[in-house]
């Protein structure tokens, strides 16, 4: 075993086993490299590990000095936290062709961890040491200021080190903006902002910083600096961010989403060229209270850590949570948080990395939902061990050009109390799904690619395909529909054509006080763990929309928060929860399992 090698798995080591404090997320990074240095050679896995390439990384960062702060004039000394992180994304690598493994990083830390130093030294060592001919390299950031942060640490670096020959800073072809240029092979690091009205249409790039991603309300750049690097032999793609409080942008909704199922152990989640970092505090996990060793009650979805703790410290600030100024800038700014519970939420999200859903009078608490979504064939198996298919059908015919949504809601008694299974469907018209991505700044493609809308021919929604969908879903998994739960008001012809088909029509109201009592047993389902779903994407960003709407008696119905939110398939499940809610009768009969793969459910 190598330096290098030694290096990070003592780190690795004592980070899993507690020596150094770090949350779940950080652990299972550790687990993940030990686990990859294990399997090398084996079942096929190209990946191995080249030392020299990590270490020759590591000098090229030691070439700087730290250009602010209590550090500023010091030589750049990594911490290990960053030799573990930059280990892994230049020490890892195709055995065959040589080729660098992870093609795409996602990092998640709180202010403060050296993120912008750290890319702005991976950006010049990318358009000069890494050996692709005529690199290009950009900070892209929803904000021209925001580029400024890498960019500007960048040219800061290179002039106070002893490589400040080796680049130049001047104006681009176009005129329109600076950009540093590796004199000897004519790379380049640039900024990509929609302030300058650049959106990277034309670049090929080597390597691509996203900025502080949360802020990012599309994946715009995301999807163009990816296409971009198709011709490269060695891309990078590096997302940094803080926690936000835009919980349906695409950083929240998709990226992190995506990082934590990469990491988890027990996520059938494989994407070997993705590498993954989320410095945050630990949540209970747990569906009931539980006591942390201090004696303080966490309920389901709360924080662990105490604020301002040594562990809640460490485990979201890796790179300096060691300094006497950081931690005293924390204690401070925590204090004063209790004090000014206004102050919280940016605290807890710059300070704590902890992503923070700041919707006024919003429905859902989605760390909570987050955690009730299992695997889809984990739900099906419930479905038909538990509720033996029985399944209450709740539909949202909504506008005729915008969303239309059915959602199945499944009741079981466990004991005293009700338990549910919820999965939805939605359907759009395919006349109006391209023009309605722009507006409502969601992948409605990728949705009805994934099979979570259907896309109905022509410019308004056919209401018999959602009611062929239905008929045809139950029919092939062996689901027994007790009741359909709709708006007879405002379906009239799918309400007639599904009464002349046997169905049984129950006509749900709208208004608070009908829909009042199923919008709070559904929530409370959720928040006391007797809910699963399959994590859909359609339904988990209408439950994040909804908001709440309360009449003078105190009771509530769902909400849009916004014109272009929709919350169909939500409402859909209200809906269908105002019938489950009541303990179901037996089913006629005991149903299996059956896979159809028609539709995703």
């Amino acid at each position: 075993m190598g330096a290098v090698i030694s290096e990070l798995s003592d780190y690795s080591k004592a980070v899993i086993d507690g020596r150094i404090a770090a949350c779940k997320k950080h652990q299972w990074a550790c687990l993940r490299f030990l686990g990859d240095l294990e399997a090398r050679g084996r079942g096929g896995r190209p990946w191995d590990f080249d030392e020299e390439r990590a270490e020759r990384y590591f000098k090229w960062m030691r070439l700087f000095k730290h250009t602010r702060g209590e550090l500023a004039g010091r030589p750049k000394e990594p911490m290990p936290y960053e030799l573990f992180v930059y280990g892994n994304i230049y020490g890892w690598i195709d055995g065959k062709t040589e080729a660098r493994r992870f093609r795409r990083m996602y990092e998640q830390l709180a202010r403060k961890q050296a993120k912008s130093q750290d890319k702005a030294i991976q950006a010049l060592y990318e358009i000069s040491a890494f050996g692709e001919p005529m690199a290009e390299a950009y900070v892209a950031a929803t904000k021209r200021e925001q580029t400024r942060f890498v960019w500007d640490e960048a040219k800061k670096l290179y002039e106070n080190s002893i490589l400040k020959d080796s680049f130049e800073c001047k104006f681009d072809a176009g005129c329109q903006q600076k950009t540093i240029r590796h004199k000897k092979s004519g790379s380049f690091f640039a900024r990509l902002s929609k302030d300058d009205s650049k959106k990277g249409d034309g670049s090929n790039p080597h390597f691509a910083v996203l900025d502080e991603y949360h802020l990012h309300e599309t994946a715009e750049y995301y999807d163009v600096l990816l296409s971009g690097m198709e011709t490269r032999r060695n891309p990078l793609l590096s997302i940094i961010t803080t926690a936000g409080f835009e919980l349906n942008n695409p950083c929240y909704r998709v990226e992190y989403d995506h990082a934590s199922k990469v990491l988890d152990p027990n996520s059938p989640v494989n994407d070997d060229r993705y590498f993954a970092m989320i410095c945050e505090l630990d949540r209970n996990d747990a569906t009931e209270t539980v006591t942390a060793e201090d004696g303080r009650q966490i309920a389901p979805g709360g924080i662990i850590d105490e604020l301002g703790g040594e562990a809640a410290v460490m485990k979201t600030h890796p790179v300096t949570g060691h300094s006497a100024v950081v931690r005293e800038h924390i204690h401070i700014v925590t204090k004063a948080a209790r004090q000014k519970p206004e102050e919280m939420r940016n605290v807890l999200t710059k300070t704590y990395n902890v992503w923070v859903m700041d919707r006024p009078s919003g429905y859902m608490d989605m760390t909570r939902w987050a955690a009730r979504a299992r695997p889809p064939d984990e739900v099906l198996a419930t479905i038909a061990d538990k509720a033996a298919g029985l399944c209450y059908i709740g539909v949202d015919l909504s506008a005729t050009i915008d969303l239309t949504s059915v959602s199945f809601v499944f009741p079981w008694m466990e004991g005293d109390a009700r338990n549910y299974a919820v999965l939805s469907h939605s359907f759009m018209p395919e006349d109006t799904l391209l023009a309605k991505i722009d507006t409502d700044k969601v992948p409605y493609d990728v949705w009805r690619g994934e099979g979570r809308i259907t896309a109905t021919e022509g410019s308004v929604v056919d209401y018999r395909a959602v009611m062929d969908y239905t008929l045809r879903t139950c029919e092939a998994r062996g689901w027994v529909c007790a009741e359909y739960c709709l708006d007879m008001a405002g379906a009239t012809a799918l309400s007639t054509d599904l009464q002349n088909s046997g169905k049984t029509i129950v006509n749900i109201r709208q208004g608070a006080l009908t829909l009042g009592e199923p919008t709070k047993v559904f929530r409370d389902a959720v928040y006391s763990g007797r809910l699963t779903h399959n994590g859909d994407p359609v339904l988990t960003w209408a439950m994040y929309n909804a908001v709440t709407r309360t009449d003078r008696n105190e009771n509530i119905m769902l909400d849009k928060g916004r014109a272009r939110h929709r919350i169909d398939p939500a409402a859909a499940a209200v809906n269908a929860m105002a019938r489950a809610m009541i303990i179901p009768p037996k089913p006629k009969r005991r149903v299996g399992l059956k896979i159809f793969y028609c539709e995703t459910l």
